[in-house]
């Protein structure tokens, strides 16, 4: 074999060789036609936190963005001087109350001991009159005698309707007091409410986004201070072709990978898929062809780690049904 001969089987088999080996790549890292691959990024649940009814001085505010805060930490307070003080008026007009119920309370024994009296005075009065009626029937005694035990009946009776009132208004009293007393506590549990509201909690564990405030800044209600993200309940936004939309289930598996944790994976599931079809946004980045209509699909995360933060780019590969499956 001439050399020139030799040299063309040779070159001949290696470009064999390469297209072969192109081939075989193509076709090994080509996109399987049962898996997706959407891109998004995380977002996780977010709390705007502000100061509710009190309008006052920050005085107290050691944190800040990017920190981690477990629930329960106070995160802010503001002066409270005022709201302490009206407080103690509130307790001080209790302690009034409750002495303006004593005092209802002791009236309304002493009616009724008045009145018991004016009832036992009322029983011997009527069994007087009787017995002087039935002597003057039999003329025993005198016209004069009957009438005086009547007038006493009658100034008996009148004694006693007189203090069954006036019980009846020591009894009116007690109630207006203990309502009294009722308003007071109710005036006094509110300044404490209130009281309460010049410290700001995290109401749940997760890190800092946003610091509104400053320190010595004056606030007013519902001014926002922080803005607290749960890492603990993340999830993947993202944005489906049409054609795959009956191909994905609810709580459908799906793995989550991002540029930041190469080769770590995060199990996630469909947890919700929109019944509606909008324009793609403009932000969103596929490895499909883009289509004129997607389905946002929303895909939640385990992050026990809280490796994953709000607005890192992550992807998800959903291992998708077959055409026209509907498990």
């Amino acid at each position: 074999m001439s050399r020139f001969r030799k040299n063309f089987v040779i070159g001949t088999l290696v470009m064999l060789t390469a297209v072969a080996g192109a081939i075989y790549g193509w076709l090994w890292h080509r996109p399987r036609p049962n898996i997706l691959l959407v891109s998004g990024n995380i977002e996780a649940h977010q709390s705007v936190l502000s100061f509710k009814t009190v309008q006052s001085r920050i005085v107290y505010l050691p944190f800040d963005e990017g920190q981690w805060v477990q629930a329960g930490t106070p995160l802010a307070r503001v002066e409270d001087h005022d709201y302490r003080q009206q407080v103690a008026i509130d307790e001080a007009a209790l302690l009034v109350q409750q002495g303006q119920l004593a005092l209802a309370v002791r009236n309304l024994e002493a009616a009724k001991r008045t009145l018991a009296s004016d009832r036992a005075d009322l029983w011997q009065k009527s069994i007087d009159y009787q017995r002087n009626e039935e002597l003057w029937e039999k003329s025993v005694i005198s016209t004069q005698t009957r009438d005086l035990a009547e007038t006493a009946l009658r100034q008996s009776q009148a004694a006693f309707l007189r203090d069954e009132a006036l019980q009846s208004a020591a009894e009116e009293s007690v109630r207006v007091a203990q309502a009294d007393i009722k308003s007071a506590q109710e005036n006094l549990k509110l300044a404490k409410i209130v009281l309460g509201y010049t410290t700001l909690y995290a109401p749940f564990s997760g890190v800092i986004l946003v610091r509104n405030a400053e320190l010595g800044e004056n606030m007013q209600p519902g001014t926002p201070v922080f803005t607290l993200a749960d890492l603990d309940h993340v999830w993947l936004r993202a944005y489906i072709n049409e054609t795959d939309i009956g191909r994905i289930r609810f709580g459908q598996a799906a793995l989550i990978t991002t540029d930041s944790y190469p080769g770590h994976k995060y199990v996630g599931r469909i947890s919700m898929i929109s019944q509606n079809a909008e324009f793609t946004p403009k932000s969103v980045e596929t490895h499909a062809e883009r289509v004129t209509l997607v389905y946002r699909i929303r895909i939640d995360i385990e992050n026990q780690s809280h490796e994953l933060k709000p607005g890192m780019p992550a992807d998800a590969t959903i291992e998708l049904n077959p055409p026209g499956s509907h498990d």
